[in-house]
């Protein structure tokens, strides 16, 4: 089987990494989606509830397991045998601190990075952008799929 993970903190997930998962699970047999569980950050979303919303929002590709990871992403790709990193280039300024992590992924375990342009769609889409514009009430239908939107909704409201 063909398998590749797509990582990140998808704090919240957007259009645009749904954009780069759909397009990798057309590629591959299994897409793991790997979400980053990264101490020194407060995210909005606790993990949990990261998975969740990535599960339900990639359940119609029928071929992507969504999980999280600490530590190196080497080491969850060794794991489960993944041979292939699967990552959205947005502008030019992500190419050159992804191909240096791409570089030392490939010394460290051989595990190669596969970039893939992100839809011009989503060109300037981030998760934090997203939570601010948010946070500010601004309209952010047509950057996050639906169960998203009402997720930071009803967080934003609670805060």
């Amino acid at each position: 089987m063909r398998r590749a993970v797509c990582p990140g903190s998808f704090d919240p997930v957007t259009n645009g990494h749904l954009d780069i998962i759909a397009r990798a699970s057309r590629l591959y047999d299994v897409v793991h989606v790997a979400v980053m569980i990264n101490q020194s950050k407060q995210g909005l979303f606790g993990i949990d509830e990261r998975i969740a919303l990535i599960e339900e929002v990639t359940a119609d590709l029928g071929n992507v397991q969504v999980e999280s990871f600490h530590g190196l992403l080497v080491d969850f790709c060794k794991q489960r045998d993944i041979p292939a990193i699967v990552k959205g280039l947005r502008a030019v300024s992500d190419f050159d601190y992804e191909l240096q992590m791409a570089q030392m992924n490939i010394g460290l375990s051989g595990v190669e990075t596969l970039f893939v342009p992100t839809n011009p769609a989503y060109s300037f889409l981030s998760s934090s952008l997203v939570k601010e514009v948010a946070q500010w009430g601004g309209d952010i239908s047509h950057l996050v799929p639906a169960p998203v939107l009402e997720a930071l909704n009803t967080k934003l409201r609670q805060r």
